[in-house]
């Protein structure tokens, strides 16, 4: 933003125009200067000054250094049902973190997701799909990168893990290794390449059990059809 002089500012009459299509400033700039100056007095007073002129980085309240509701958290448990804001729930964005999910298999084989974030245009999903253990990374629907177990997931109790270890660098968004394993032995791994660095969406949440809107992987069809057929027992999301 630039200097306080030159920023542009507008004046509306609210009582009248709720709609704010006509702009009164160059009409009463006494009550613009005098509306710019209380403006300055309530900034000063909850330390809005100096202002953020960052764009994207905004966007991540650990980069921007706001209040977050999982600031300082490291670990968060989730259970079937819960769908959450991207702003509720915890930030897997360049760092390291697990995605332990204990579930119980159908005799029939497992599948639908267990638990997502994000859709078609950014996010992750842990799902399965014809009795195995998938998970894939949507990064902007241009790079997209699936992992997925050779073995079917066997019928029963079992504990599937996803791990990514960050790889880091200079920018935010680096890449690192994805790796899977059931009932702790491993069962794939893959590289990816990009990772999202600030929003995976505005409006897409975080679905346990069920990838609620678009879906972030072509898979599966969102919505009730990727509802998981086992039971989660629950998720825990753990940042390292």
């Amino acid at each position: 933003m630039g200097s306080f002089e030159k920023d542009v500012w507008e004046l509306y009459n609210i009582d009248e125009d709720f709609s704010q299509a006509t702009d009164l400033a160059a009409k009463n700039p006494v009550k613009l200067k005098q509306l710019q100056e209380l403006w300055l007095v309530e900034a000063k007073k909850y330390n809005v000054l100096p202002l953020d002129d960052r764009r994207v980085e905004r966007a991540n309240p650990k980069i921007a250094g706001r209040p977050d509701l999982m600031f300082g958290r490291k670990k968060l448990t989730v259970h079937e049902g819960m769908s959450m804001m991207e702003n509720a729930f915890i930030n897997v964005k360049n760092t390291s973190h697990t995605i332990t999910a204990e579930v119980e298999i159908p005799k029939d084989g497992g599948k639908g997701v267990i638990i997502c974030q994000g859709g078609r245009f950014a996010g992750w999903s842990l799902y399965m799909k014809d009795g195995k253990a998938s998970f894939h990374y949507n990064w902007f629907d241009v790079q997209r990168t699936t992992i997925t177990s050779k073995e079917q997931v066997a019928a029963g109790k079992a504990t599937i893990r996803y791990e990514f270890a960050y790889a880091g660098g200079k920018m935010p968004g680096g890449g690192g290794k994805a790796t899977l394993f059931v009932n702790d032995v491993k069962v794939a791994e893959g590289q990816i390449e990009q990772t999202v660095p600030f929003l995976f969406s505005g409006d897409e949440t975080a679905d346990v059990g069920i990838d609620e809107a678009t879906p972030v992987t072509e898979d599966y069809v969102a919505g009730h059809a990727s509802r998981f057929n086992g039971r989660i027992r629950r998720v825990t999301i753990e940042l390292k």
